[in-house]
């Protein structure tokens, strides 16, 4: 029989993941899926039950996002409009039901190309914290995943929560995704970006790219040059294919390369709009 650990506290987990091998479980939204008409063999670590692993936390420097904050509870939080596109992608992610117990962490671990809580967080400059029984550490979400389904994290270490900085000035996001319908639907591309005003003019940018390489890509040529530019309603018109040089697109089922380079550099233009006029 497949064994089931349900642990109430962090070093209970570790410990288990310590002594072999365990799948770890928190909303479930993705693992149950993968199993339709297979049977159950995987051992399961449920860490639904960790209480700490859970709720958003105003550190003085940054905020906290524990791993197993399900999404409907991040769109209810009182958060700043720095998470304004966090949000909004947060709406996209499956239904009610699935924004109820889909993990901001599990997204992450998941490492799909068209993971919709990537590209926010990458604009978001976040941040990993992952713990074994040796302790834990922090390593920039950009680094954490390598590729489709693949990330960082070791077979008895667990990501523990997600660190969001706190900006230097006033900052704001916004996130878009274009799929083949309004709602319930895979990404053809999507794009996040986040702006820190200092008297009317961009003091930082990061805009970043999901299901348009194997890993959501940071844009930096256009995020430097967005420096210093008068945020206004034309903001996204600094925008030029060549800022796009970082993604690596497929054709699939969804869009063609040409399709989703084009469709990229169109969003990367409304979403710094949006932000221009919002500023």
């Amino acid at each position: 029989m497949p064994a089931y650990l349900r642990p109430t506290s962090q070093s209970e987990a570790l410990a288990a993941l310590a002594q072999g091998r365990l799948t770890v479980l928190a909303g479930g939204t993705d693992y149950y899926p993968s199993k339709v008409g297979k049977p159950l063999s995987d051992d399961i670590l449920d860490i639904s039950a960790i209480a700490s692993l859970r709720g958003i936390h105003d550190e003085g420097n940054r905020w906290r996002i524990g791993a197993t904050t399900s999404w409907s509870e991040l769109i209810a939080a009182g958060l700043p409009p720095l998470f304004d596109g966090l949000k909004l992608a947060a709406r996209e992610i499956g239904g009610v039901q699935i924004q109820n117990a889909g993990t901001v962490a599990g997204n992450l671990c998941n490492a799909s190309p068209a993971a919709d809580g990537v590209p926010p967080l990458l604009a978001l400059d976040a941040r990993v914290e992952i713990a074994d029984t040796g302790g834990s550490t922090s390593i920039a979400l950009a680094d954490f995943i390598l590729g489709n389904r693949r990330t960082l994290l070791r077979p008895d270490q667990l990501l523990t929560a997600i660190l969001i900085p706190k900006p230097a000035h006033s900052a704001r996001s916004h996130f878009a995704k274009l799929g083949a319908r309004r709602y319930l639907v895979v990404s053809i591309v999507m794009v996040a970006a986040t702006l820190e005003v200092d008297a009317g003019r961009v003091s930082a940018a990061r805009v970043a790219v999901g299901a348009a390489s194997a890993v959501a890509q940071r844009l930096p040529l256009l995020e430097a040059a967005l420096i210093g530019k008068r945020c206004d309603a034309g903001l996204g018109e600094h925008a030029r294919h060549d800022h796009l040089s970082p993604l690596a697109p497929i054709d699939d089922v969804r869009a063609s390369r040409e399709y989703r380079l084009d469709a990229g550099l169109t969003l990367v233009r409304r979403v710094l709009n949006q932000l221009g006029a919002c500023a």
